[in-house]
C-alpha cells in the first residue's frame, strides 16, 4: 500500500524550496520514523511514502522527488531491482540505499553504487536503541542535505541559460572552470621522497577508490597504501575484497598489531580508527576503539596525524570525495611536517566537502580530477616532484 503525501507537478527545484524526499521501505515503523525526522528539518520535506519499490516506480513521475531513500529488502520489487527503473525515469534522482548490516546487504549496497545510487546508509538492528537511532538520524539527514544540494546546483546551472543575453550565449558554450577553485592556494610538493600513500574518503568514496587503486599498481608494488573510508563494519570487509580485485594487489581490513609492508593495501575496519606506530625498525597497525572523530569512526585525521611520527615528511596523502572536513586538520599537520596533500576536484566529487575543506585551507599541492590523480601519484612516487 502506498501513501502519496503530495501530488506536485513536475518542477525544477530552487535553492529556496525544501528538498522533496520519497521514502520507500516495507516497514511502517521505519517509514514513519524517517518521515518524522525529515519533517523536523526546514530545508526538506517528505512528498511520498511507499511500501514497495513497485509503488515507487509507478508513482515516481507524479511525486517527482529530488531524493529517494530506498530500502533493499521489499516485497513485489526490491530496492536493487527498483533502482535502475527509477533512474531510467528520472536520471538526476538522488538515491540513498538503506539496509541492515548483513554481508548480503553490504554486497548489494556496493553494487547499487555501481548502478547509479548516490550513497548508502546502514539501518540500526533495533530502532529502540537510542544511540543507534540517533546516529542513523544524523547520518541520513546529512546525506539527504548534502547530496540534495547537488540537485539545487544542477537546477541553477540548467536555469541560467535563459538569463543570459542572446549575444552572450556563444561565449557560454565552453564549460567554465568552477569559480570556487579558481582562487585556491597551491603549495609545492614536499621535497622528501614519499614513503607511504595515505588515502581518506567518504561519500562517493567506494567508486573513487576502485578507480584510483586500479591506476596505481606501480605505487602499491613499492610502497604501503593505507585507506580510511567512512564505512560501517561488514561494509569494509566487502570493500577490501573489491579493492583487491580492482587493484589486482593484496588488500584487506587492517589487523591490530600487524606489520605494515610495501605491496599491501590496508583498509581501516568499520567501527575502529586506524593508526600506525613505530617499534624499532618495524611499523605496525594500531586499531583504536575510541570515540568518533569528526562524527566518524573510522576517521581520516587519526590515520594522518599518527603517520607523521612514523614517516615524518615522507608522506603523500590524498583526500577524495566526501561530506564534512575530515582529513583537513591531519592534512595540515602532514604539510607542516614536510609531506604533501592532493585533493579531488569539485567537478568529479560526489560531495566536495572533505577535499574542498583541504583545498580551501590552502594545504594542497594539487587539486585534480579523479582520473588525473592516479597518473600523478605514479609520477610522484617515481621521483617527479613537479
Amino acid at each position: 500500500m502506498s501513501v502519496a503525501l503530495t501530488n506536485a507537478p513536475a518542477r525544477t527545484p530552487t535553492r529556496e524550496e525544501p528538498l522533496r524526499v520519497m521514502v520507500v521501505d516495507d516497514s511502517v515503523v521505519i517509514r514513519g520514523m524517517i518521515s518524522r525526522w525529515i519533517g523536523a528539518e526546514s530545508d526538506m520535506q517528505v512528498t511520498a511514502s511507499f511500501r514497495t519499490g513497485l509503488d515507487a516506480v509507478n508513482q515516481l513521475e507524479r511525486v517527482n522527488p529530488d531524493v529517494a531513500v530506498l530500502d533493499i529488502e521489499m516485497p513485489d520489487l526490491d530496492g536493487i531491482s527498483a533502482l535502475p527503473q527509477l533512474l531510467a525515469k528520472k536520471r538526476d534522482l538522488v538515491i540513498i540505499m538503506a539496509s541492515t548490516l548483513t554481508r548480503r546487504n553490504a554486497e548489494i549496497s556496493l553494487k547499487a553504487l555501481s548502478l547509479g545510487a548516490a550513497d548508502y546508509i546502514p539501518k540500526p538492528e533495533s530502532t529502540r536503541e537510542a544511540g543507534a537511532a540517533e546516529t542513523f538520524r544524523h547520518d541520513l539527514i546529512q546525506k539527504i542535505r548534502h547530496l540534495g544540494a547537488k540537485v539545487r546546483r544542477r537546477a541553477a546551472v540548467v536555469a541560467s541559460p535563459a538569463l543570459i543575453p542572446a549575444q552572450d550565449k556563444a561565449r557560454e558554450v565552453a564549460p567554465r572552470p568552477a569559480t570556487a577553485q579558481q582562487g585556491l592556494v597551491r603549495r609545492p610538493f614536499g621535497m622528501l621522497a614519499p614513503k607511504v600513500l595515505l588515502i581518506g574518503s567518504s561519500t562517493g568514496g567506494p567508486q573513487a577508490l576502485m578507480a584510483l587503486v586500479a591506476e596505481i599498481g606501480p605505487v602499491i608494488d613499492r610502497f604501503p597504501v593505507l585507506i580510511t573510508q567512512h564505512m560501517p563494519p561488514t561494509f569494509t570487509t566487502i570493500l577490501a575484497e573489491h579493492l583487491a580485485r580492482a587493484s589486482r594487489r593484496p588488500a584487506h581490513e587492517a589487523v591490530d598489531g600487524e606489520t605494515v609492508k610495501a605491496g599491501q593495501i590496508y583498509l581501516a575496519p568499520g567501527g575502529r580508527h586506524m593508526r600506525v606506530a613505530r617499534h624499532g625498525a618495524e611499523i605496525t597497525i594500531a586499531l583504536d576503539d575510541g570515540p568518533p572523530v569528526n562524527f566518524c569512526k573510522p576517521a581520516v585525521d587519526p590515520m594522518f596525524t599518527s603517520a607523521i611520527d612514523v614517516w615524518q615528511g615522507g608522506i603523500m596523502s590524498v583526500i577524495l570525495t566526501g561530506m564534512g572536513s575530515d582529513g583537513m586538520r591531519g592534512g595540515k599537520d602532514i604539510v607542516a611536517a614536510g609531506g604533501s596533500v592532493i585533493a579531488q576536484d569539485e567537478a568529479t566529487s560526489v560531495v566536495w566537502g572533505m577535499p574542498g575543506a583541504a583545498a580551501n585551507a590552502g594545504i594542497c599541492a594539487a587539486v585534480l580530477p579523479l582520473k588525473e590523480i592516479g597518473p600523478k601519484l605514479n609520477r610522484l612516487f617515481a621521483g617527479d616532484r613537479s
